[in-house]
């Protein structure tokens, strides 16, 4: 599926797939909006790339939404020599429409390692408000606030693997910098506390969007309805904020789901990653 120019999406009918890959496209790849407030923002050529300026932290992300150009190499060795060069680990986040067709095949041939492709789902916000939050009896559902972290790292670094709640923690000072920008919920047994999902919405400043972000669930407690449960609690809480449509990066666990529930897959996306 290709991008095109800016579109205008009239409000009096349902957008269609290719005019929100559009939207998407223009409002928040081609504008760096992905990039986090605290990061470097540059552009190098047609790469757009985004880092902390710490080498150590995590988070530094390239992409390249206008192509390559007729000789991508140059460019792929700039940002390898780049990175590596500062010593830090980077995303190369690639969509399945970007130019050249052959960019993941270029990627790992200068050392980038391709992870697990998610689709990018897109829709409406709206479809998604009337979905009830009811959870099976002995679970709850509530916003996620600070003292919530050790529980919620513990539940993810279960989920993903130890390691994986440095993901967590950025999530968490997000929601601290800014109660506006970045909630969560989290279902958890009442009995004693014990995190079974969690997930998070984030507003994309100066967008009509939002993304939904997390959602895993412990294997025990899947096919409750969790899942949706949570997705009902974000959108509400980002129609409130005034974001118009939703972006979700969707595992495939999580992707037929979202379209059932009326959302698009319109692309998929594939991160190659370049260890420092």
């Amino acid at each position: 599926m290709r991008w095109t120019a800016d579109v205008p999406i009239r409000s009096n009918r349902s957008v269609t797939p290719d005019e929100l890959l559009a939207t998407f496209h223009q409002q928040i790849r081609l504008r760096d909006r992905d990039a986090e407030s605290a990061h470097v923002v540059e552009r190098d050529g047609l790469v757009h790339r985004n880092y902390p300026g710490d080498p150590a932290q995590r988070g530094a992300m390239i992409e390249s939404p206008e192509g390559l150009g007729g000789d991508p190499e140059p460019a792929i060795e700039a940002q390898r020599q780049f990175f590596a060069g500062r010593g830090q680990t980077v995303e190369w986040k690639t969509y399945s429409y970007d130019e050249p067709a052959d960019l993941g095949p270029r990627l790992e041939r200068a050392g980038f390692q391709a992870e697990e492709v998610e689709a990018l789902v897109l829709g409406d916000l709206a479809v998604l408000a009337g979905l009830p939050e009811v959870v099976p009896e002995g679970l709850r559902l509530r916003a996620i606030t600070a003292p919530d972290l050790p529980a919620v790292a513990a539940f993810q670094d279960g989920v993903w693997g130890p390691g994986s709640s440095w993901v967590t923690e950025k999530h968490f000072a997000e929601l601290a910098a800014d109660l506006g920008h970045m909630q969560g919920c989290l279902v958890e047994r009442v009995e004693d506390g014990l995190v079974v999902t969690a997930s998070w919405v984030r507003l994309t400043p100066d967008t009509d969007f939002c993304g939904l972000w997390g959602g895993s669930t412990l294997e025990t407690y899947r096919r409750q309805g969790l899942y949706r449960a949570s997705v009902g609690h974000r959108a509400r809480l980002a129609l409130a904020r005034g974001a118009r449509y939703v972006r979700v990066d969707a595992s495939p666990r999580s992707r037929p789901i979202l379209q059932r529930l009326g959302l698009h897959q319109v692309a998929t996306t594939t991160p190659y990653v370049l260890h420092g």
